[in-house]
């Protein structure tokens, strides 16, 4: 069965750093090939995509309020996704979510359990 769990949520100061982790587990496919998402929904917020990679793309794509800050980046030898956040804010307080889309499967969305972060003095 295909799984996406994630770790490395926590509690950080403002200014702080946190690497977030995404491994796959039961993929018939590597990670290399799947477009690869980091979401986040803070409290009375809709989901926002904060972070992606397209399928065997060398493209990294970031939300405006993240960029210069974050950084996606994935192991395929590990199947493993991460999500680099430096210089945190209260504002990237959120829950965040892996998430995996499979180009050649219409309809394909897998999603990680969340990982909570908040950024708090």
């Amino acid at each position: 069965q295909e799984r996406l769990v994630e770790s490395g949520g926590g509690l950080v100061q403002p200014g702080g750093s946190l690497t977030l982790s995404c491994t796959a587990s039961g993929f018939t496919s590597s990670t290399y090939l799947m477009n690869l998402n980091w979401y986040r929904q803070a409290p009375g917020k809709e989901r926002e995509l904060v972070a992606s990679i397209p399928s065997a793309s060398a493209i990294r794509n970031y939300a405006d309020s993240v960029k210069g800050r974050f950084t996606i980046s994935t192991d395929n030898a590990a199947n493993t996704v991460y999500l680099q956040m430096n210089s945190l804010k209260p504002e990237d307080t959120a829950v965040y979510f892996c998430n995996a889309r499979l180009p050649w499967i219409m309809g394909s969305d897998y999603w990680g359990q969340g990982t909570q972060v908040t950024v708090a003095s």
